[in-house]
């Protein structure tokens, strides 16, 4: 798919309630056929990091840029280069997918790369205005290991588990591997709940049971906060 309009919220999970929320969903919805497995995203922004700054800033619209990859990707297997907007609580994410080595050398050149599908094409150029209006680099690389559940029922109902979030900002290429330091030591599990309306009956009920509430958590705002700020500002 290369366009999802959902709603995400994200709840921070000690081992022992995630262990219990696994028991409760078994009833209701079905791992990926790809079970545990590990996410690498490395995020593009400004030398002054405008693209994360304005997003902290909580404005009624942000974005982001990142190429994501499944597993260590070597050159030849499939990225996904894709934009990632909010606006108003509505999350909006386009997406195209080439081989890494073609994605470094688009992101890196002046020229647009020509798909045969409109839609592709047309969030090509998205990207190529996104990198001329905003000169972006790599800037950093998060990875976590994740599960994902699909509702048996409800279409477009789908919780993520994502664990051992970490980041680095050096060796920034994708078919290095996703070692990095951690981002959050204090979290075990980040749960996120993607949406298209209001929760089932049934969540609802699991997430008052085991009084679970939503938070605020960005992990390249993390990043950004944590550590990267502190850098910017020279404080040591």
């Amino acid at each position: 798919m290369q366009i999802f309009e959902r709603k995400e919220k994200k709840y921070i999970l000690d081992e022992d309630k995630y262990t219990r929320l696994l028991e409760r969903l078994s009833e209701y919805m079905t791992e990926d056929s790809y079970g545990l497995h590990t996410i690498c995203s490395l995020y593009y922004d400004t030398p002054n990091y405008d693209l994360i700054r304005r997003s902290s800033e909580k404005p009624t619209y942000k974005e982001k840029f990142r190429i994501r990859s499944y597993g260590t990707p070597d050159k030849n297997q499939k990225v996904f280069l894709e934009i990632k907007k909010k606006l108003k609580g509505i999350v909006y994410k386009r997406r195209i997918s080439m081989p890494l080595s073609k994605a470094h050398a688009f992101m890196e050149g002046n020229e647009n790369i020509e798909f045969s599908d409109r839609l592709s094409q047309q969030i090509s150029n998205e990207i190529n205005w996104m990198k001329r209006k905003d000169p972006i680099a790599p800037k950093v690389i998060i990875s976590y290991d994740r599960r994902a559940f699909s509702a048996h029922q409800e279409k477009g109902f789908r919780i993520t588990f994502d664990a051992k979030i970490r980041w680095r900002n050096d060796d920034l290429i994708l078919s290095n591997g996703h070692a990095g330091s951690p981002v959050a030591p204090e979290i075990d599990v980040l749960m996120e709940v993607k949406s298209l309306g209001a929760y089932p009956l049934w969540f609802v009920d699991i997430l008052s049971d085991l009084d679970l509430y939503p938070s605020k958590f960005s992990k390249y705002e993390q990043v950004y906060r944590r550590y990267l700020l502190s850098e910017k500002v020279g404080i040591i």
